[in-house]
C-alpha cells in the first residue's frame, strides 16, 4: 500500500466519528472526503465537499474534519480544501 493510501486509511478511520449532522453517517461514509495527502513535511491537505454547494453546514463540517485529523499528529498543519468538482451525488456514499 502506498503511503498515500495509508495516510488515506488513517485519516479515514479518524473520522468516522465526524458525523454529517443531515444524514446521520460519517462523513467518510457518505463520501465527502476525496482525499488526503501530505504535500509538505508537516502539511496534510483533506480535499472534501459536502452533498450541497452553499450546505449551510461546510464550516462546521470542515472544521470538525481539520480538527480530527489534527488530533491525529501527523502534520503540525492541517489544511481543509472544500471543493463540488466533482459535484457530490448519492452514488458515493459506502454501503
Amino acid at each position: 500500500m502506498t503511503s498515500s493510501a495509508v495516510l488515506f486509511d488513517q485519516v479515514a478511520q479518524a473520522l468516522a466519528d465526524v458525523i454529517d449532522p443531515e444524514l446521520g453517517m460519517s462523513v467518510v461514509d457518505v463520501g465527502l472526503i476525496y482525499s488526503a495527502e501530505k504535500i509538505a513535511d508537516e502539511q496534510i491537505l483533506i480535499r472534501m465537499t459536502t452533498t450541497t454547494r452553499g450546505c449551510p453546514l461546510s464550516g462546521f463540517l470542515v472544521d470538525a474534519v481539520r480538527a480530527r485529523v489534527a488530533s491525529l499528529a501527523l502534520a503540525a498543519r492541517v489544511d481543509v480544501e472544500l471543493t463540488y468538482d466533482p459535484p457530490w451525488s448519492a452514488d458515493m456514499m459506502r454501503s
